[in-house]
């Protein structure tokens, strides 16, 4: 049985990948800030064989709150075999270039506020000497597109910080994941005009995820087709490059 905090539990990704979880008899700590929805996933979990589910309401730009959330997890779980940042945004571009406020705040949410749990929850578990740090990035985050580069930019921090703290925690026994889904049918891009081709079901994800995590993979694709393509994209020159409607 394994000891899982899932921060943005209530995300459409983060929610399947807790069900395959719950259906080996996994124990749950379950962040978010909607206590409705964690509540309805809880119980969810629960029908479906979690050993235990205890939920807790954080919202995770809230960089105060964090230590009491993680103190109130470890009463809960003892220790954290595996932790799952899941929270994040999907913001407006345009909107973002005319709005540095809000440009700052979707900034925050998916990469500073991202970072501030890591460095936290890497304290523990390098404590620990043992556990999985995995964090859902983006392949938005491989390089910077005119039609989300905010995004991108904040998935590209969170992508690099990972890179450094899997080097620094090695030593210590302790995983670090960098998870890097495609395009996936979540309320979050539902309207989008994504290509049906590349779209993914959470399902699908989650599989990859789970599968992945024990298999000890240090960044994933998810689906794994985006790997050659994100080669071939980050392989484009940058004078052909910006001038591609990306």
């Amino acid at each position: 049985m394994k000891n899982i905090l899932i921060i943005g539990a209530t995300s459409t990704i983060a929610a399947a990948c807790a069900r395959l979880w719950a259906a080996q008899g996994d124990a749950f700590f379950l962040v978010g800030r909607n206590p409705e929805k964690l509540e309805q996933t809880a119980a969810d979990l629960r029908a479906r064989g979690a050993a235990a589910v205890t939920t807790y309401r954080m919202d995770a730009t809230d960089l105060d709150a964090h230590p009491a959330m993680l103190e109130r997890c470890l009463e809960s779980l003892g220790q954290i075999d595996l932790a799952l940042i899941a929270h994040g945004t999907l913001p407006d571009q345009k909107a973002c270039e005319q709005d540095v406020a809000l440009a700052m705040r979707e900034f925050a949410n998916n990469g500073g506020s991202v970072v501030a749990l890591l460095i936290r929850l890497a304290g523990q578990l390098e404590t620990q000497g043992c556990g999985t740090l995995a964090v859902i990035s983006s392949v938005a985050g491989d390089r910077g597109r005119p039609s989300n580069y905010l995004y991108g930019a904040a998935k590209a921090a969170v992508s690099t910080f990972c890179e450094g703290l899997r080097a620094r925690l090695f030593r210590a026994g302790v995983q670090v994941v960098t998870i890097k889904p495609g395009f996936v049918d979540t309320p979050m891009t539902r309207g989008l005009p994504l290509p049906a081709a590349l779209l993914a079901s959470p399902e699908q994800v989650a599989r990859r995820i789970v599968s992945r995590i024990e298999r000890g993979s240090s960044t994933l694709y998810a689906p794994g087709f985006w790997a050659p393509i994100m080669l071939a994209i980050r392989s484009i020159p940058q004078p052909l490059f910006k001038r591609l409607n990306l």
